[in-house]
């Protein structure tokens, strides 16, 4: 089973000097390749003391985290793809409890453990879970117990790449960042594929050292957060009532965030809507692929939070 290690960077220099050994080390004889998103610091620099061991692909203009994970996979010849961020370390023995899962055709993807570093702490992540909610699909950390999970992180996973090509790759709407991986993940467990959270594959992910927190205002992130949670509803719920749920309570938000004066919320339904005519166009396309119900999706994570 051939291996493709795929990583974005955009401004990662340091992390890069600090994290790009570690995985060199832990990945063995697999292809690795560093897609740099049009960095401005001193990134190609340094990718060019590994040029031996790496293959590097530059974009002239930043086009976000879905173009440069795309644009890399479309060159990777494993036929397993380990998406890594420049701010994770695997674990030297993180490979083989992923590619065990493999073995069984319709897995589509298996997600990592991530032993996450926030405000100081280290915080177990790596299992997804989601509710749905006054209209809107929730998402939020799920426990480390359990296998099963609603998405593989795009940072620190691993995709079969036939799949992800019969899926198109991660959904280019989402740039810059956020919700990329959910929608792909969701994509395929509506189309009947599995995906599967291995906690023996624990890699290390010092969050606050990526390049979204140190690249853009909290207001642009939020913003971004907001617009790619709607675009994810309209592109992906296809349940009739979960459907009218959301246009029933879409005032209510609106009228919620005007009242705090969430000018982000605000934004993003705004940018969401300008999106609208090229959701609806990747919608009716996708939707051919779904065999299952979003009910039946959500169903086996009913009560956890």
């Amino acid at each position: 089973m051939s291996i493709s290690i795929v990583i974005s960077n955009y401004n990662g220099e340091e992390i890069l000097k600090k994290n790009l050994p570690k995985v060199l080390d832990a990945v063995g004889n697999a292809e690795i390749i560093v897609v740099d998103d049009a960095s401005v610091d001193g990134s190609l620099e340094v990718l060019s003391d590994f040029k031996s061991k790496i293959k590097i692909i530059k974009n002239e203009k930043n086009l976000g985290f879905s173009s440069a994970i795309n644009k890399g996979v479309k060159e990777a010849k494993g036929e397993i793809i380990v998406l890594l961020n420049t701010d994770v370390i695997p674990e030297k023995t993180f490979l083989a409890p992923l590619l065990t899962h493999f073995k069984d055709s319709n897995v589509f993807a298996v997600g990592c453990m991530d032993k996450s570093i926030e405000n100081g702490k280290t915080i177990f992540r790596g299992r997804g879970v989601g509710r749905w909610k006054r209209g809107f699909f929730i998402h939020s950390r799920g426990e480390v117990d359990k296998k099963n999970t609603l998405w593989v992180n795009g940072g620190s996973g691993a995709f079969r790449k036939s799949v992800w090509e019969k899926f198109g790759g991660l959904d280019e709407t989402y740039n810059p960042f956020y919700w990329e991986d959910i929608d792909l993940s969701y994509r395929a467990l509506k189309s009947g594929y599995e995906i599967v959270f291995e906690p023996k594959s624990v890699v290390m992910h010092e969050h606050e050292k990526g390049a979204i927190k140190n690249t853009y205002s909290n207001f642009e992130i939020k913003t971004i957060a907001y617009r790619n949670q709607f675009i994810f509803v309209w592109k992906n719920i296809t349940d009739p009532s979960m459907r009218l749920s959301h246009l029933f309570w879409l005032p209510y938000h609106i009228f919620s965030a005007l009242l705090r004066r969430d000018l982000a919320f605000v934004k993003a339904i705004i940018d969401a809507f300008i999106l609208l005519p090229k959701i609806i166009g990747y919608k009716d396309i996708e939707k051919r692929l779904f065999i299952l119900k979003d009910n039946q999706i959500l169903a086996p994570f009913k009560g956890e939070k």
